[in-house]
């Protein structure tokens, strides 16, 4: 894993002094809104069956997103592999960030690390098909729809109902080739 460096954005592989921001997002019901049905993140109680990555700043293919003129915090983004070709993007940013193109800057760049020097030849990523935004953010970076599964959960989050979608690219379509 590197450092990579985007116009507003400087991704580090995130160390445990990052946890603190990490358990801050999941603390804010908006932002788990699709992952936890809004509901917020209590890690002395959390389900260990939960679905979704809750990062602590040890985790390898996590990257801690800052703004580059200033530091501050702004998210986190990874490129979990799934098999030596296949890797799933994932990505989760403070509310305070939302709607500034920071999501898809950071998704494209771990893009671009990930074919370029990760060696993968497909890249997934999942979102409920109610999530609009985080689906603009993977088509903004060249991702096409691929499919919806169903969904099933004990906590139904409203939207769940309408499955889950898979966006992908492929190399050859990251290329243009």
């Amino acid at each position: 894993m590197a450092v990579l460096q985007t116009k507003h954005l400087t991704l580090s592989p995130c160390c445990r002094d990052d946890c603190t921001d990490f358990i801050a997002l999941e603390r804010d019901p908006e932002v788990m809104r699709f992952l936890n049905g809004g509901h917020t993140v209590d890690r002395d109680r959390v389900d260990p069956n939960a679905t979704f990555l809750m990062p602590s700043g040890t985790e390898p293919y996590v990257w801690t997103a800052r703004r580059t003129g200033n530091g501050a915090f702004v998210g986190w983004f990874c490129l979990w592999p799934e098999s030596d070709t296949l890797a799933e993007l994932g990505y989760r940013l403070r509310r305070m960030d939302w709607g500034q193109g920071l999501a898809s800057e950071g998704a494209s760049a771990l893009v671009h690390w990930g074919f370029e020097t990760g060696g993968y030849d497909r890249i997934v990523a999942t979102t409920m098909a109610v999530n609009q935004a985080s689906r603009r953010v993977m088509e903004k970076i060249g991702m096409t729809y691929a499919r919806t599964t169903p969904t099933e959960s004990s906590d139904p989050i409203p939207g769940r109902e309408h499955g889950e979608v898979w966006y992908e690219l492929t190399r050859s379509g990251w290329t243009g080739e």
